[in-house]
């Protein structure tokens, strides 16, 4: 088993380093909020006081945080993991960045001598608790093959997607999709409502229809009930909808659909629903606001 740093243990990355250790991996953490480490240190994990810290000594740094920001703080500052990375090290960032964020990482540690992985992840909470995770990577094969053991560690499946960027750029494909399909299914869930149909029964017909997918059986439930518990914030989907516009317009691509409902969740955003699920940018669609 390898030692191990790991960077982020927000609500995704605190059950992906949970699996780590279970797994039997030795593990370096950092988190900027020192309390969310406590239940891996209770469990044998070392905490460390910068990103720099947790990856000396380190085989491989695992990191997921929120934002490009937050992956240049981590990644590139003074105190940052390439900083603190021997040679050899292989650096897998499972952050939703934009390719260009991830291009920039992967040529400051190759000239540390390190390989870099973009890894984000398809899956949320319960995914990430059952080791179901999805992982989009890009970088070099030699580096994503040793990295199996950890990617079996915390998910289903890997598929290497291509060089530097790859992985980051087949993520914000993805969450385009499942952005406008929620916010579509949210339109649909609201005139549903207002012309009196069934919750339970429409549930049960539209997912049996050609509409029905894993998606609608997640987030439909979830705006009938009003229960917006986070599994992916709002506030993430908004700013990966504008990483993907900007993608779109790096690649001088027309997306009116993405810009449009990228609108709905700043509003969203904006109304002070950031924190809920992606599934409240119903209550923006229906003009309700949070319960409570």
């Amino acid at each position: 088993m390898s030692t191990v740093a790991f960077i982020g243990l927000g609500a995704m990355g605190s059950r992906m380093a949970a699996n780590l250790l279970a797994a039997g991996h030795k593990l370096r953490v950092y988190n900027r909020d020192r309390a969310k480490a406590k239940a891996l240190a209770d469990k044998g994990a070392t905490v460390c006081a910068t990103p720099a810290e947790a990856a000396k000594g380190a085989e491989f740094v695992v990191s997921i945080v929120a934002d490009d920001a937050a992956t240049r703080a981590v990644m590139l500052g003074a105190d940052g993991a390439v900083a603190g990375a021997a040679a050899g090290t292989i650096l897998i960032d499972s952050s939703t960045n934009t390719p260009a964020m991830a291009r920039e990482v992967a040529k400051a540690a190759a000239g540390k001598g390190c390989q870099y992985l973009d890894a984000p992840v398809s899956g949320s909470l319960v995914q990430a608790q059952g080791k179901e995770l999805v992982f989009m990577v890009g970088g070099d094969k030699a580096a994503f093959d040793k990295a199996q053991p950890l990617f079996s560690s915390m998910g289903r499946m890997a598929k290497l997607m291509g060089g530097p960027g790859t992985g980051a750029t087949i993520k914000l494909v993805n969450n385009m999709l499942s952005g406008t399909t929620t916010a579509a299914l949210a339109e649909a869930a609201q005139v549903a409502e207002a012309a009196g149909l069934d919750r339970d029964a429409a549930l049960e017909i539209l997912g049996e229809g050609a509409a029905g997918s894993r998606l609608l059986k997640s987030k439909l439930p979830k705006m009938f009930k009003r229960d917006f518990s986070a599994q992916f914030q709002l506030e993430l989907m908004e700013k990966d909808l504008r990483y993907f516009l900007a993608l779109a317009q790096e690649v001088d691509r027309p997306a009116p659909i993405a810009s449009l409902v990228r609108s709905q969740y700043q509003a969203g955003r904006r109304a002070q629903l950031g924190k809920l699920d992606s599934a409240a940018v119903f209550l923006q669609a229906a003009g309700e606001k949070p319960a409570g």
